[in-house]
């Protein structure tokens, strides 16, 4: 597997991908200066490193960075990292480019969007819809028939309540307890969660 992007996240998403008994082929990153992470070199891709074969996973922690780069490697073929003391239901989906840490829970019928990001600890309950480009931080808890909206961010330790509708490009607080929905770019926070900002306009 090739990984694309070499931050503090890539290390964490390559050795789930190691201790899952995968090998890895190159680390890219855009940015010239990084030229190592721990073992392996890391270099800026050329286009026949890209080719249409090419499987990929996007390792960079950035919800709008991650989907910028996503669809610039649309031709490529994206893969799917899931360490191997996460327990997933087989009754479950996780669609491709998505990466799942240690210890997470994915319970049954939920469906896991493309690349998103189920980190440490977190979990997933029973039906509920996580769109692409997502990411639920370290032991965040989304209850079932949860949904939440392309690109955004539950933080760490936050809960999500059943039935809950969070939008798109939202940003939950780390603690955050959400017991209302939530609109489309609004950012919320605190036990229960309220609103302290709403954006507007495109990514």
């Amino acid at each position: 597997m090739n990984f694309y992007g070499a931050g503090g996240h890539a290390k964490v998403i390559i050795e789930s991908w190691q201790l899952a008994g995968g090998k890895v082929t190159q680390v890219f990153d855009d940015n010239t200066r990084i030229t190592s992470l721990s073992e392996w070199p890391v270099r800026k891709p050329g286009a026949s490193d890209l080719a249409g074969n090419t499987h990929i996973v996007v390792s960079i922690g950035d919800n709008a960075a991650r989907k910028k780069v996503a669809e610039r490697l649309s031709h490529c073929t994206f893969g799917t990292v899931i360490h191997s003391r996460a327990i997933i239901s087989g009754a479950s989906t996780i669609s491709p480019g998505s990466v799942v840490m240690a210890g997470v829970v994915v319970n049954h019928s939920a469906r896991i969007g493309h690349h998103v990001i189920l980190n440490s600890g977190a979990v997933v309950e029973h039906d509920c819809d996580i769109h692409d480009f997502v990411h639920i931080a370290p032991n965040a808890t989304v209850c079932g028939n949860v949904q939440i909206g392309e690109g955004s961010l539950i933080g760490a330790g936050a809960v999500v309540l059943p039935g809950i509708r969070i939008g798109s490009w939202c940003i939950v607080g780390a603690g955050a307890v959400v017991v209302v929905d939530v609109a489309d770019r609004t950012t919320v926070a605190g036990n229960p969660a309220r609103i302290l900002k709403n954006t507007k306009g495109s990514l």
